[in-house]
């Protein structure tokens, strides 16, 4: 009798401690998790022609547009891991970034220097950012300061989904606290993906997100 209880007692022991190191294992694999730069199918069997911009801003033979979206894709492709933090040189240096970081990369690739250019917009219109105390190497990481830049500087568009042709691979999509580019795939009923980093558990840097979140709050072009 006491036999099988000890036997009983060891099981469970044995299986909390399982349990325990599932627990354990699982934990390191999320924490350690690379999102995936794998790209997605293009779901949307009409045609809809990309749009090519008629400024070329870093003179590379490029249009601002396309030179936009592949730079998106570029950053995506070094796999960087989900992190926030601050750094001296402004843009991040050591493979981690945010959703910010997608969208000045992309920028960046096309001769758009967001640090520099959210900053000069500060200086210039400090009541529209409300910001007491200005950091030219983190404020171009902060949505709630894009927002205004985009605002300031960009082309406004449509954020209506059932206007799928106004939406274009190389736009800037804004969600509440969140921000991405909009790829040149779709899904079946021809909304775009969004090229975005929000999350260190992220699958897929390019994700059928449009429809599915509710706080899209503005859909911007870079140059006509």
């Amino acid at each position: 009798m006491n036999s099988q209880k000890t036997k009983k007692k060891v099981m469970r022991c044995l299986l909390i401690l399982i349990a325990f190191l599932l627990v354990v294992i699982a934990f390191i694999l999320l924490r350690h998790q690379r999102t995936s730069a794998k790209r997605l199918p293009d779901q949307y069997h009409a045609q809809i022609p990309q749009f090519h911009g008629s400024v070329d801003k870093d003179g590379d033979g490029i249009d601002d547009q396309t030179d936009i979206l592949q730079g998106a894709l570029a950053y995506v492709s070094t796999q960087p891991q989900y992190k926030s933090r601050y750094y001296g040189t402004g843009y991040p240096d050591d493979g981690y970034g945010v959703c910010t970081d997608v969208v000045a990369f992309a920028m960046k690739g096309a001769g758009y220097d967001l640090m520099e250019l959210v900053d000069e917009d500060i200086q210039a219109h400090p009541g529209d950012y409300n910001i007491e105390n200005p950091d030219k190497n983190i404020d171009f990481r902060r949505v709630q300061n894009l927002k205004v830049w985009f605002k300031n500087n960009a082309v406004g568009l449509t954020t209506d989904l059932s206007d799928i042709e106004a939406w274009q691979g190389g736009d800037i999509a804004i969600f509440k606290n969140h921000i991405g580019i909009v790829s040149d795939r779709r899904n079946r009923d021809g909304v775009p993906y969004v090229i975005h980093h929000n999350s260190p558990h992220q699958v897929s840097y390019e994700e059928d997100i449009l429809e599915k979140r509710g706080d899209l709050v503005a859909h911007y072009r870079i140059s006509e």
